[in-house]
């Protein structure tokens, strides 16, 4: 069994993003292999953890997956400022003798660990609008990713996260769970909220999901979510994201000044894409059949507009978002050869100014003690974890089942990734969202 049929095996899926399955990322020919070492957004820890604890494994996971793609290239990206980080792979890179690995070294800016982003960092190359870095000659890939795909060749699926819980908790930490595991499980982990009015965001504060209420009750832990940020209900960026779109519309008609900052801060705007968020806010307001509107397709919704750009305190991203699920037909660039602005070197936004535009800046640098890992007795794993189809469920209700023993099979002829019991237990619940897994000894006959 060769390398992409391991890792679609172990139902390994992109650590940092939206899950797009690994085995098809990889299963290509390209120049470079970039490794995204960046932490791309405010506050996160964990890529940072897992390149001190298993830099030796991340490094030769990036040697394998640089020969099956046949890259000429390999960097590993990562910000300046992470020393101890950098310091662990220097050492491994060294005793291995990885002399074809280069360690390129970045300024802590938002979004410097977007994949395009780090495309035009490390080569100058611009991805396509709509496009992916294959299509310039280049695979990137996470550290969390290369981790699980260690893990993969060794034979040992995708069950457990390694997750920071950060923020109104007592004891901010690393924790390692089961997939599946609930949120709130992973923030008692943590020693609890100091709040008790508190709202989750699940990722980052710019682009993770927000949760209040009951959806905190329901939220689990699945194979893309890499921190837990427990902060208070009335925070500027829950505020923001729990308003209506017809709230926000009428908004953007009624007070967007057409200052165009929305523009000139928005990063695909800067590597030269036909995005220009101001001028769809100005078509919101007179005509929403207009032509500009298609440009929402191909915004990464980074939320630097809304979140750090905007003046008035409007919403570009979320009504990209809108038209982007409103708008079927694909956009097509009307430009022959793109270039990046003369200005984008010079607007990048520091991450420190970001996170106290978020008012977060409380829980920057935030110490996490020492990683726990959590045992639990019951969780809720959905069949969807990644970018595609969900899995098919293989098994019956009542089943008992082993850790790492396969639950769903990826559906054939689609992007789909298997699934695997992250517990030894048996299975009490099935739907076409989730399985449901209870610790035997926990099951009442």
């Amino acid at each position: 069994m060769n390398i992409i049929e391991k890792i679609a095996k172990a139902g390994v899926v992109g650590a940092g993003g939206a899950g797009f399955p690994t085995h098809v990322k990889y299963d290509c020919e390209a120049e470079y292999l970039i490794i995204n070492g960046a932490e791309c957004e405010p506050l996160l820890q964990t890529d940072k953890f897992l390149m001190r604890e298993f830099a030796a494994e991340i490094l030769e996971a990036i040697v394998m997956v640089a020969e099956n793609i046949g890259a000429q290239k390999i960097v590993f990206a990562t910000k300046k400022k992470y020393t101890k980080e950098i310091a662990c792979l220097e050492k491994i890179i060294a005793e291995k003798n990885y002399k074809n690995i280069e360690l390129f070294l970045m300024d802590s800016y938002y979004p410097a660990g977007d994949e395009q982003i780090l495309v035009y960092e490390v080569t100058e190359r611009i991805v396509p609008e709509g496009g992916i870095p294959l299509q310039v000659g280049v695979v990137v890939t996470n550290v969390g990713t290369l981790y699980n795909s260690y893990r993969a060749v060794k034979d040992l699926p995708v069950t457990d996260k390694y997750v920071s819980v950060l923020g109104e908790v007592n004891d901010p930490r690393i924790i390692q769970v089961p997939l599946g595991t609930s949120v709130k499980d992973c923030i008692a982990a943590a020693g609890g909220s100091t709040i008790n009015d508190y709202a989750v965001i699940v990722g980052g504060p710019m682009m993770g999901t927000n949760l209040v209420g009951s959806e905190i009750d329901q939220a689990v832990i699945t194979k893309t979510d890499g921190a837990i940020i427990v902060v208070p209900r009335n925070n500027f960026v829950i505020e923001r994201n729990k308003q209506s779109i017809e709230h926000i519309k009428n908004k953007a008609k009624a007070a967007c000044i057409q200052c165009s900052l929305c523009t000139e801060y928005c990063p695909r705007y800067l590597i030269g894409h036909e995005l220009e968020p101001h001028r769809i806010m100005r078509a919101l307001s007179y005509n929403e059949d207009a032509e500009v509107l298609k440009e929402a397709q191909i915004c990464c919704e980074c939320g630097i507009c809304e979140l750090y750009a905007c003046p008035m305190g409007l919403s570009p991203r979320l009504v990209n978002v809108y038209f982007k699920n409103k708008i079927k037909e694909k956009f097509e660039s009307s430009q022959d050869q793109l270039k990046a602005h003369p200005m984008r070197d010079y607007r990048k936004i520091p991450t420190a100014r970001q996170t106290a535009r978020l008012d977060l800046d409380k829980y920057d640098h935030q110490a996490l003690a020492e990683t726990l890992k959590v045992d639990v007795k019951e969780v809720k794993i959905p069949l969807k974890q990644h970018i595609g189809a969900p899995a098919v469920f293989n098994l019956e209700k009542g089943a008992v089942v082993k850790k790492g023993e396969l639950l769903a099979a990826a559906k054939a002829d689609s992007l789909s990734v298997n699934i695997h019991a992250s517990l030894d237990a048996q299975i009490v619940e099935v739907n076409d969202q989730y399985i449901k897994l209870k610790a035997k000894d926990e099951v009442v006959s």
